[in-house]
């Protein structure tokens, strides 16, 4: 039986407002890495790099560390940006579906407005036992 672990990591995206959309399909420009918890990478990525406001698509990438995609399970990611001034706090899930490659998730989500986003990934699964040295 699995144990469940949830591994939280927040890394900083910027998000452009060039356009109102971006919604072509994800393909494998990064926008961002960084560590997942369990010796594991999270990369998003999308067809141009960059996170737009409004609707789009993206991948989600988990990998080991020679770089192979490793199935982590059900995942979740939310977009969050901390209030500013008299503006709330946003929050933005994103939703998921799998690929034909086990540890690659295709991603949707629809940001509210261009700015320095939060990305909050959680998963659930196969690599969420913790390892002690």
């Amino acid at each position: 039986m699995l144990k469940t672990i949830t591994a939280l990591f927040i890394f900083s995206i910027t998000a452009l407002a060039l356009a109102c959309g971006g919604s072509g399909t994800p393909a494998g420009r990064p926008i961002k890495s960084g560590p997942a918890g369990n010796d594991l990478t999270a990369t998003l990525s999308s067809a141009d790099g960059v996170l737009r406001n409004g609707k789009q698509d993206f991948t989600l990438t988990f990998a080991d560390k020679a770089g192979k995609p490793v199935d982590v399970g059900a995942v979740a990611l939310n977009f969050f940006m901390p209030a500013m001034g008299s503006m709330a706090a946003m929050n933005d899930p994103a939703t998921f579906t799998t690929t034909g490659t086990p540890g690659v998730y295709a991603g949707k989500v629809d940001l509210q407005m261009a700015g320095e986003w939060q990305a909050q990934i959680t998963y659930d699964g196969p690599r969420a036992k913790v390892r002690r040295r």
